[in-house]
This record gives structure tokens, sequence and C-alpha cells, in this order.
């Protein structure tokens, strides 16, 4: 069956991660997104980050499948009078750059619109167009300081740490293309394009909406929990197993007496749920730090693979800490063909986390990241009717 979003075409001048994640998205459900980097070496991603000079970085290869890739100038005037041919033939066009940068081109949304009134024009900038901060410069863990993020990130007496996964970066990238899937379905009624606007620092501030609750309670800043959901909740936390190794935990978390006694059968214990200094939730909070050395004196009797095997199968949330590698190799993931196998032109067969949505009726093939320039003739060819000669004399030229 066709593709969920066949049909819809994207102008991709997104960089770095925040844009390139949405419209990867987009790409992985079947639009045609056309990523349009500066000609040599495009986009700064493919190269920043490689540890093979020559060769593009794993940073870009993750975030670009399903994408075809061209070049073009747009500092040049031909370049411009391409692109605003090109752009006629997009519903989309994603852009991150530095706040006013397409405005001094003069290839701004108040004249692309003009040309293309149907236009969806998405524009994702660290702060936002407007507003004290709007012209500050931002990266993931700038929008992770200012959305709240690391300030919950922690142990409770420790300075604010960053999270992990990339949520400023990534965490932006699917609001924004659920911001452009909206702009689109409204489209569909009124015929009409409009701007699209997505701030990291608040995408991140709606991640993190709900661990700040507890400021509407107390009038407080929220304390940051550590590995807890909360500072009272138990047992809930990180529980070190067999053999012991750098990542040999898993995440155990009873929210019900149902689990609690659960737990405790799982461990051999029974008569542990009726233990006076953990009979209830309030006496377990009291009682954590007993109850989290009894817990880890079982979970250390095995490895954390057996340990959430055995509390999954009794009814207990529980979460082996799988790391990087691990979870590349996770059969679960596996088995549902999360993990996907690319082969790219310079870097060979790979494994890559490939679209975590699935649809039923439009499964997602994951193809590779286009090298620079790769779909220049193609893509030239198909919208704007340029032959071979033509397009290779743009190319002597330097434009594309």
């Amino acid at each position: 069956m066709e593709a969920a979003l066949a049909g819809l075409k994207v102008l991709d001048l997104t960089q770095f991660e925040a844009g390139t994640s949405c419209t990867q998205l987009l790409a992985w459900l079947g639009a045609e997104v056309v990523k349009l980097e500066p000609p040599g070496c495009g986009e700064q991603g493919r190269w920043l980050l490689t540890e093979k000079p020559g060769y593009d970085s794993f940073y870009f290869i993750l975030l670009n499948s399903n994408k075809r890739g061209i070049t073009l100038d747009l500092k040049a005037a031909r370049g411009r009078a391409i692109f605003l041919e090109l752009v006629k033939n997009f519903d989309v066009l994603a852009e991150n750059y530095s706040l006013g940068t397409l405005e001094t081109l003069e290839l701004g949304y108040e004249r692309l619109r003009q040309l293309n009134p149907g236009l969806i024009y998405l524009t994702i900038k660290g702060f936002g167009a407007h507003g004290p901060y709007s012209r500050y410069k931002s990266f993931d863990m700038i929008a992770q300081a200012c959305g709240g993020a690391m300030a919950l990130t922690g142990l409770r007496d420790s300075p604010p740490l960053k999270p992990g996964p990339n949520i400023g970066d990534s965490g932006t990238g699917v609001h924004a293309a659920l911001a452009v899937l909206a702009a689109y379905i409204q489209r569909q009624r009124t015929g009409r394009g409009q701007k699209v606007e997505v701030a990291m620092q608040e995408a991140v501030a709606n991640l993190a909406r709900v661990p700040m609750m507890g400021s509407y309670v107390t009038g407080r800043p929220v304390k940051r929990a550590g590995n807890r959901i909360s500072v009272s909740g138990a047992p809930g936390g990180i529980y070190r197993c067999a053999p012991g190794g750098y990542n040999d935990y898993v995440f155990i978390l009873c929210t019900s007496a149902e689990m609690w006694q659960s737990l405790c059968r799982a461990m051999g214990c029974p008569e542990l749920a009726r233990d006076e200094r953990f009979a209830d939730p309030k006496a377990r909070a009291a009682n954590m730090k007993a109850l989290d050395a009894i817990i880890e004196e079982w979970t250390q009797r095995a490895d954390k693979h057996q340990v959430m095997r055995l509390l999954g199968e009794a009814g207990v949330p529980c979460g082996k800490v799988l790391d990087s590698l691990e979870v590349l190799n996770d059969p679960h993931l596996r088995q549902r063909g999360f993990i996907a196998r690319i082969e790219h032109p310079a870097r060979g067969a790979l494994d890559i986390p490939g679209c975590p949505i699935k649809l039923e009726d439009s499964p997602v093939e994951v193809r590779a990241a286009p090298l620079v320039g790769q779909d220049n003739e193609e893509v030239y060819r198909d919208y704007l009717g340029l032959g071979r000669e033509e397009v290779e004399e743009l190319k002597a030229q330097g434009i594309i």
C-alpha cells in the first residue's frame, strides 16, 4: 500500500539535529524529503563529528535516512533564482538556521508565500523568533538547561545534570513533525499554507511539565530525586545486579500494593509484605534505605537480564539498564524490526535505529542517508526539468 505521507513534498534546509530529526520522521512516513545543502562539504553535521576525514559522520547518517540529497549555493544570485523556482513545487520548507539568515538572503517566509501560498514554512529556533532570548544561539544542552530538564536531573545534593538523550534536539524534532502535519491537515481544508514555529526551550519544558508539577503544590522549585520518580516513592530506583559491571543494573518500580506483593513473592520473601517497616507506602518511604538494601541483596544474585525476565513475568515493572551496544543488539528490538540494516554507499552495511512508528497498512523501509549532492541530476530534472548538460554546467560553476 502507498506510504502514509506519499505526495507530501518537503524541501529540507535543516542542519545538525533538531530540524533533521523532524524531516527524517516525515521521510520515514513516506514524504518526499529533498535535503538541500551547500555545494562541496554539505551541511556541518556531515563532517563536524566524523572520526574518518572524508566520510560522512554517523551523526549525519543516523539523522538523514530516507531523504534525497541536492546541493545549491544560496549565497549566489543564480542559486537563489533556482531556489525560488524550486520552492514553488514543495508543500513544506523546513529550516533551523540562525534567526534572520534566510531573510538576509531575501528568502524569508513573506517572499516565499507570495510564490507559493500553500507553503508550510517550518522554522525551528532555540528560543523562538521573538522574545528576550530570541537572538541567542542554542544547542541541545542549552535547551535542556533553559527548559527545566537539567534542574530535574541528578542526585538530590548534586549539581544539575544533562540528561543523556538529546531531548532538546530530537524532542524538538518530534514536536516539529507534529506541527507540520497539523498545518498540512488544516491546509487540506483551507488551501492556505502558514508559518510554523517550534522553539527548543519550549519543547523541553513541555517534556518536563509532569516532573515539574510539584511546584504547583508547594510553590517551590522541585528538588532533584536521582533515580527515583519522587523523593518519597519506594521501592522505586536503580539496583545493582551480577556481575557488578558498569551498567549491570535494573530499575524496579512498584506503584500499587499488588505490585509490591508480587515483588516480595518473586524475591522468595512473601513475609516481607507483612513486615511493619514496609506495610504501606508511607512506611516503605520512611524505611527506604533498609528496603533498598534488601532488594539489592536479592538482585545481585542474578544478572540484569534474568532479573527483568523474572520480575516482568511476575507483573512487576522492571527494566534492565541496556548500554548503547546492548540496545543495538537487543533481541526484542530486532524481532520488532526497529533495528534496521542499511547499505551506505561509503560506510557499507550498518545496523541503525529505524522508525519508532508502526503503521500496519504502510510499513517503513529504512534507506541510507544520501551523499553530498547524490540526487542532483534526478531532482533538478524532476522538479525543474533541467537536462544533464544544464546540471553539469551548474556544477562546473559551483552553483550546485
